[in-house]
């Protein structure tokens, strides 16, 4: 007997019921000052809690009134500015480097820096017959729930799962940070097989390559892959890392690791949270939205004709008729993303390279237009600028990604944030705080007792 997917009558009932005796009273929200998950009534972010591990700043202070400025983005206090000059400069890798400093909250010295990226090389290993007997057998169309099987399955074969005292945890985080990529790249290249009838083929991972590299060399049937490439993708890994402790999979981090629960489950909840279209996959949308508007659009150079598709973007005339310009606006920033102003320098490097360039020239002209159409459309508490997602969908494409691929690739670059929240929040529970704590109390105590003497 097969798995009951049917809908029937009762179930259509039953649901009838819940909508009539379940629903609540919007002008509620209103008068008890309760948010609707992650948004206040304006649409806006809402502080979820208090963290360390980065900083989002959208407006400011100018003489009491709350001002709109460009966003600025801090990882561990340092602006990403900053940190992302720091290895561009230099034509060095970025991932490893940014993550010891989400993690460790400093950034490391270059022997430090040698040792961490050795150290993750050691742990790009999964458990013995992983791959054939979990990854491989019943693969699934969607990679973010395969993603999240993989991790749970994990579990089993980790005999200290359970235990939550710090250094396990960053042992656990730290093995999930450096496997991430091989169970997603393995997840695509199984479903490719079984489900699309496509040849499939198992790269190893190489100890030697950055987290960006071995993405590209694993994914690809030949394992070749250009330096602009490995760069552009481990820029936009960098830029996915973290992005404050109120986004909604950060969030649900802090949340799952303050009931007690293992590292595993908690991700797992994360990966759930970051699936969700209103989330990781909003670059899957303006990807969508872009190969709607090219086949609407005769001319990419007559700005007015653009100008009218977005109207009827607006209007929920035209795409999906959800009433959004997919990749403009964000939650909390107004004037700017720093994310998409520092990202967009490479976007046009690779479209150069890849002959996009006619692609690049009609992002970036709605990118201009979006702002102007949507001011004169429609009221707006604070600016519209592009964001992140408004070109990591192109990227992710001009580097020959799956779709299917694009959500789980956040993943990988956002499992260093959700690590670090994690670990945070352990620190900063009873469980551990409060021992550290007595104990440095009592050696001060101590301390002072012998200095009397």
């Amino acid at each position: 007997m097969g798995y009951n997917q049917k809908i029937t009558k009762e179930i259509e009932d039953l649901t009838a019921k819940c909508l009539s005796n379940l629903s609540i009273n919007q002008a509620l929200y209103k008068e008890y000052d309760v948010q609707r998950g992650l948004r206040n009534l304006q649409g806006e972010g809402v502080r979820a809690g208090l963290t360390r591990i980065s900083e989002i700043t959208s407006f400011k202070k100018v003489n009491g009134e709350k001002i709109p400025c460009d966003g600025e983005l801090r990882y561990q206090g340092i602006d990403i500015h900053e940190i992302t000059d720091g290895f561009l400069k230099e034509e060095r890798f970025g991932f490893e480097e940014v993550a010891y400093l989400m993690l460790f909250g400093s950034l490391p010295t270059e022997a430090q820096l040698k040792a961490f990226q050795t150290l993750l090389g050691e742990q790009r290993t999964l458990p013995k017959n992983f791959t054939r007997d979990v990854i491989m057998k019943a693969p699934s169309k969607d990679m973010m729930n395969t993603l999240s099987r993989s991790v749970l399955t994990l579990y089993a074969y980790d005999t200290k799962a359970d235990d939550t005292s710090l250094a396990n945890v960053l042992r656990q985080c730290i093995n999930l940070i450096a496997t991430f990529p091989m169970m997603c790249v393995y997840g695509y290249h199984a479903y490719n097989h079984y489900i699309r009838d496509k040849s499939m083929y198992i790269h190893r991972p190489s100890n030697e390559l950055s987290t960006a590299e071995n993405i590209l060399m694993m994914l690809r049937e030949d394992r070749k892959y250009t330096n602009l490439e490995a760069r552009v993708l481990d820029l936009a890994m960098v830029l996915h890392m973290e992005h404050g402790g109120g986004n909604n999979s950060t969030f649900t981090t802090h949340v799952v690791t303050s009931s007690g629960t293992d590292t595993y489950s908690a991700i797992a909840a994360a990966l759930g949270s970051l699936k969700g279209p209103k989330h990781g996959g909003a670059n899957i949308k303006v990807v969508e939205m872009f190969k709607d508007m090219k086949k609407n659009i005769s001319d990419i150079n007559d700005e007015e004709e653009i100008k009218s598709y977005l109207l009827k973007l607006l209007r929920k005339e035209a795409f999906d008729k959800s009433g959004l310009i997919y990749g403009m606006g964000h939650a909390v920033y107004s004037l700017s993303d720093p994310r998409a102003n520092i990202f967009k320098q490479y976007v046009k490097q690779l479209a150069h390279a890849k002959h996009r360039d006619n692609d690049f020239k009609l992002y970036s002209a709605v990118e201009r237009l979006a702002p102007e159409v949507i001011g004169a459309e429609r009221h707006i508490y604070k600016g519209v600028s592009a964001n992140i997602d408004f070109y990591s969908g192109f990227v992710y494409g001009m580097l020959d990604l799956p779709t299917e691929l694009y959500t789980p690739i956040f993943a990988c670059s956002r499992i260093v944030g959700w690590s670090a929240h994690r670990i945070e929040e352990l620190i900063n529970t009873d469980k551990i705080i409060r021992p550290a704590y007595m104990a440095v109390k009592e050696h001060e105590e101590y301390v002072e007792m012998k200095d009397r003497k």
